[in-house]
């Protein structure tokens, strides 16, 4: 049977969905997505034929493929990225992962914001050029990720402990999370191994004492949701189009705090933009794509 296969790389895991034409799922699956690199476009486009083509069901055949991923931030490195899977015999459609957001939701324009692993914004002019801001890694930026919270977390509690400041609950949730007997503990756990699979998983423990009333990590967490909100401000600025906003990743999905800070701020600055919480994967996104690649082609 011919497929129309979406598939979202993440920093963590890839998502596959396939349908046949009348929408019929195939399957539904997640794998890890360890070992991803956007570059270079032919040992990607293999790795990711390498890791769709077993999950299909005996039979199926790719009859078009969409795909979000990360790390490919470029107009010019997704096509060729899509050149690529192409010369391998696939039609593909390939965006940045953030695209997948707004056609997910159904949507014909709109801005996509992703805060999880990492962060991006992107959004489309007028003329159909795709615009990104951000996505420049946790070490440099991501402001609004897991990763970067974290960082900017560590940094406040550890700085308020040198002033002699008491604990207002981060530091001590902290070094719950981490196991860390004290401040200088903590410094070690985070700067040993410097990766966003140790910094990211304890964005929780932020939350949790936002949640409390650490004024030092709802400051944090307001910092993210304004640096969101200045990735939004900066597609507008160079042309992108649409009225709302679909947001989706670990982060402002799964922590309410964030997603209402993103909102509250997005209304102040944007009162015309609507705030809009993805409520389906994003691989619906990319399946979308495969469907109008199919289509475009005449076949459908």
């Amino acid at each position: 049977m011919k497929v129309l296969v979406g598939a979202d790389i993440g920093g963590t895991k890839l998502a596959v969905r396939a349908t046949a034409p009348d929408g019929t799922v195939r399957v539904d699956v997640e794998v890890p997505s360890a070992g991803w690199e956007a570059s270079p476009v032919q040992q990607a486009a293999r790795w990711l034929l390498d890791r769709v083509a077993p999950v299909l069901p005996e039979g199926d055949e790719i009859a078009a493929l969409g795909v979000g991923a990360q790390g490919c931030d470029t107009q010019e490195h997704c096509a060729h990225l899509s050149a690529a899977l192409g010369a391998l015999g696939v039609p593909a459609t390939v965006v940045n992962d953030g695209s997948l957001l707004v056609p997910a939701a159904g949507l014909a324009d709109g801005i996509g914001v992703v805060a999880g692993t990492g962060s991006i914004a992107v959004g489309t002019s007028a003329d159909g050029t795709v615009l990104f801001v951000g996505g420049w890694g946790w070490v440099l930026g991501d402001e609004g990720s897991a990763p970067a919270i974290v960082r900017e977390a560590a940094k406040a509690a550890l700085s308020a402990h040198d002033m002699g400041s008491p604990d207002d609950g981060l530091l001590s949730e902290l070094l719950a999370h981490y196991g860390a007997a004290d401040a200088p503990a903590l410094a070690r756990a985070v700067n040993d191994s410097p990766t966003p699979e140790t910094w990211g998983p304890a964005a929780p423990a932020v939350f949790r004492a936002a949640a409390a009333g650490s004024a030092s990590a709802l400051a944090v967490v307001d910092d993210a949701a304004t640096h969101l909100t200045a990735l939004v401000s900066r597609l507008r600025a160079r042309g992108a189009v649409g009225e709302t906003v679909v947001a989706a990743g670990s982060v402002v999905l799964g922590q309410p705090l964030l997603a209402d800070r993103l909102r509250d701020r997005l209304g102040a600055v944007h009162p015309d933009l609507t705030l809009r919480l993805l409520d389906v994967p994003p691989v619906a996104g990319a399946v979308a794509l495969a469907r109008a690649r199919y289509e475009a082609a005449g076949v459908a």
